[in-house]
């Protein structure tokens, strides 16, 4: 069955062929179907687009006067549906739009995206860090990273590492206060809250054996992670902090880490992409590029 596209592409070749016959040659197909599709049209508009003799076909003026206006359509529509040239699809060239845990984004996905830019400069990296999570369909998103469970069968899936979570206190803070012995230990001390975005309070503290601890009233409360990790630093109060952000200042002796024994299992960390259709060779470089980045590289934290 013809659709209305193919239709209109036969009434094209009929008006500038001498007949429906030669119009079937230059089309491959029979002069009957050439006649089936104009007979359709005709239909479709209520006009006579050919008058047909014994002996001879002429335009009709309506379809003298369609004509340019349907061929300027298919041209158009020829042009929207073309797909990109072999040396277009094989550039590096466009923009890709990242999203992933501010933190963890700053530390560990920028400086990768970074040297990504400065190899490639035709992409043009779009990110948006953000501890909420996007909505990388609705949001136009072609690469995401996100912490913890991850099921969803719209995405492609890579797990490319996990993120520990643990207690620290600066050397300061323990001298002061002395080191908790066990989790129960925290409602006596000062603590840091970190604020969730998505519902305005702040996050428990995770634990081993799926415990769950608010250690309220708290000394000192941001929803920002790097500000939660510096006031601990300062001595303000504990605070339980990626390993990403803590480990660092745990291995220069700027932070010890404490309850190590009750630390919950690392959260899985995944780079994902919308399943929609061939993916650009930009778009598979900053997944890649980001992917390697996030590779478990952890080395243990001095521990008291």
């Amino acid at each position: 069955m013809l659709h209305s596209q193919d239709r209109l592409r036969i009434f094209c070749v009929a008006a500038e062929a001498d007949s429906f016959r030669d119009a079937a040659a230059r089309l491959g197909m029979s002069p009957q179907g050439v006649t089936r599709a104009v007979q359709e049209l005709e239909a479709h508009y209520g006009e006579l687009l050919f008058h047909r003799t014994t002996r001879s076909v002429h335009i009709t003026d309506f379809g003298a006067e369609l004509a340019p206006r349907v061929r300027a359509c298919l041209a158009q529509m020829d042009a929207v549906l073309a797909p990109a040239s072999p040396q277009a699809a094989s550039e590096l060239v466009g923009r890709v739009r990242v999203t992933a845990p501010r933190s963890l984004g700053r530390l560990r996905v920028l400086p990768a995206l970074n040297e990504v830019a400065r190899l490639h400069p035709g992409i043009l990296i779009d990110i948006r860090l953000s501890d909420e999570l996007a909505d990388v369909v609705d949001g136009q998103i072609d690469v995401g990273v996100r912490m913890g469970l991850f099921k969803d069968n719209r995405f492609v899936v890579r797990r490319v590492g996990s993120v520990g979570f643990g207690v620290y206190g600066s050397r300061a803070l323990i001298k002061r206060h002395g080191t908790p012995e066990r989790v129960a230990d925290l409602s006596a001390l000062p603590t840091t809250g970190l604020i969730d975005h998505s519902t305005g309070r702040p996050w428990h503290w995770f634990f081993s054996k799926e415990r769950r601890v608010l250690p309220e009233p708290f000394a000192f409360v941001t929803d920002d992670p790097e500000a939660e990790c510096d006031a601990v630093m300062s001595g303000v109060a504990f605070g339980q902090l990626p390993d990403y952000l803590a480990q660092p200042h745990a291995q220069a002796k700027r932070l010890v880490q404490v309850l190590a024994a009750d630390s919950p299992p690392p959260w899985d960390v995944y780079v994902y992409r919308p399943q929609r259709g061939p993916v650009p060779k930009r778009v598979r470089l900053v997944f890649d590029a980001i992917a390697n980045a996030l590779k478990e590289d952890e080395a243990p934290p001095e521990r008291a």
